[in-house]
Order: structure tokens, then C-alpha cells, then sequence
């Protein structure tokens, strides 16, 4: 009986339709908006990305083939690694993305730059490219094969998955010096800086939620006083000491950035002596998370 819940509990469980449907479509729009950073933005501003965008666009530069046709045949492999390291939903989802963006990148190559001014492509072409990277990230693909490949690279040396990354796109962005020049060589720095950046914004939300926890011998008062005066839910947890062996009752909570401020403000009024932390979170689900009116 152990060994049937078990498999079942291994299985991996379909997605409804509807669900399907909407992780489709997102992964449409990223794919899009990053041919559209790429083709209308970058490319003919002599600008790159990182990873395997970026070895794609240079081969295209230099061969004067497709860019689409670089981006599909040099992501492939990394599909398959993908298949392997995080199963064939991710698989699909990156091969599906990488076809739309391969397509829309032929599609708008004929379409001239929206601006010539190298500054103003970089800005919002690094822009638009992060918010539709990010937006497939978030539906469960990706669009370029670096970070799978930094993935498996990390079980097998002692760096991490985001070191790998930024030891790949060193070489990468530095070749962009040689086969075009080396101020569009630090244009593209600063063009991966921006994606990277707009990337987390898409993944991680704009919202910055942040958890709390709390440890306070006044332990009820300051969570009425959040509930009350900041309108947010706490639970209690049970907690003992390591070194005294006390019973200690712990607050959990979620805010909101803009009411860390007003946060610690009640804990400091009621217990100075309070530990207080407070963590960052990509995303909240369920639950009571939303904000109750206050009066």
C-alpha cells in the first residue's frame, strides 16, 4: 500500500486545460517580445545578449545567416539536457518557446530598428528582451540553454549555477569586442544588465513581498497589533530554544515592502529587545495573503 501512494505521489499530475492554455499563451508573448528586443532593437544596433543569444547573433553577423536559424540549431541540446534535469513539461515548454521566437526573429528581420540611437535600443531592447524572457521563465521554459548548462556544470565543480553563468557571459560579451567593436561590446553589458534585471522584476513580481518572523515574549500583543493596525493575518508557531530550552511562540507573517517600515515600528514599540527578520519572497499563493481593510 506504501509503495502505490508512493508512485502515486511521483506521478506528475496533468495541468487543466485552462491552465494549459494560459502557459501557452504567455510563453507566445515572451517569445515575441524577445524577438521583437532582439530584431527591432539590438541586432541592427550591433548589440548582443548574453548566453546562447548571443554566440547566435554573432554567427549570424558573420555567416549573414538567419538569426532564427542559430537560435534553434544551438538550443537544441540544452532542450535535451532540459528534458533530462527538469523533466518533459520544461522540455516542451523551451522547445515551443525557442520555435515562436526562431520564427518571429525571421519574421521581423526585414523590419527596420525602431531607433538608431545605440543608447535608447540598448535601454528598451534589454527591456523588452527581459520581460519576455521572464515571462517564459515564469510559465515553466526558458529561451536560452546557458543556464541549463550551468545547471549540470554545478554538480560537477565548486561554483554556483548564477557564477557559471556570469563566467560564460564574460567570454560572450567580450567576443562581441572582436567581431564588432568594443563600445558595442560594453553596450552589450549594460543591455544584459538591463534584461537580467527586468527578468527578476517578471519572475520574482513587483509587488516584493517579504515574510516575517518574530520571537517576542509579547508575542500576542504584537500580533494583534499587526492584524489590527496593519490589516495582515499571523499565525503562531511553537517553538523552543537550542541553548535555554524555553518555549518560545514565534509570528509568521507576510507583508507588502511599502509596510516593513510601519512592521518594525510596532515590534520596536512594543518589544525592543524582539528578534525580528525579514526575507524576501517570489511569490505568494493562497492562503489569506490579502490585505484586510483597516480603520
Amino acid at each position: 500500500m506504501t509503495e502505490l501512494i508512493k508512485e502515486q505521489l511521483q506521478q506528475h499530475r496533468k495541468l487543466p486545460l485552462s491552465r494549459v492554455i494560459l502557459r501557452i499563451i504567455m510563453i507566445t508573448i515572451g517569445a515575441i517580445l524577445m524577438a521583437t528586443g532582439l530584431e527591432i532593437f539590438l541586432v541592427p544596433n550591433h548589440v548582443i545578449d548574453g548566453g546562447i543569444t548571443g554566440i547566435s547573433i554573432m554567427l549570424a553577423h558573420i555567416t549573414g545567416w538567419k538569426l532564427g536559424l542559430f537560435l534553434f540549431i544551438l538550443n537544441l541540446p540544452f532542450v535535451y539536457l532540459g528534458y533530462k534535469q527538469m523533466g518533459k513539461t520544461f522540455a516542451f515548454s523551451t522547445i515551443y518557446g525557442i520555435i515562436v521566437l526562431s520564427i518571429f526573429t525571421s519574421f521581423f528581420h526585414p523590419i527596420p530598428p525602431f531607433t538608431e540611437d545605440i543608447l535608447l535600443a540598448t535601454l528598451f531592447g534589454g527591456m523588452i528582451l527581459g520581460i519576455g524572457v521572464g515571462l517564459v521563465i515564469r510559465n515553466g521554459g526558458a529561451l536560452d540553454g546557458t543556464e541549463i548548462l550551468a545547471l549540470v556544470i554545478s554538480k560537477k565543480v565548486p561554483f554556483s549555477v548564477g557564477q557559471i553563468i556570469m563566467f560564460m557571459n564574460i567570454f560572450i560579451l567580450g567576443a562581441a569586442g572582436f567581431v564588432f567593436t568594443w563600445d558595442r561590446a560594453m553596450y552589450s553589458l549594460l543591455a544584459y544588465v538591463i534584461a537580467s534585471k527586468a527578468i527578476d522584476a517578471v519572475v520574482q513580481g513587483l509587488e516584493q513581498t517579504k515574510s516575517v518572523w518574530i520571537i517576542s515574549e509579547n508575542a500576542d500583543e504584537i500580533g494583534n497589533a499587526v492584524n489590527d493596525r496593519l490589516g495582515r493575518g499571523v499565525t503562531y508557531l511553537n517553538g523552543e530554544g537550542a541553548y535555554t530550552g524555553d518555549d518560545k511562540k514565534v509570528i509568521f507573517s507576510i507583508i507588502s515592502r511599502i509596510e516593513e517600515s510601519k512592521l518594525t515600528t510596532i515590534v520596536e514599540e512594543i518589544d525592543p529587545t524582539a528578534f525580528l527578520a525579514i526575507a524576501d519572497i517570489a511569490e505568494v499563493r493562497g492562503g489569506r495573503f490579502k490585505k484586510r481593510d483597516i480603520h
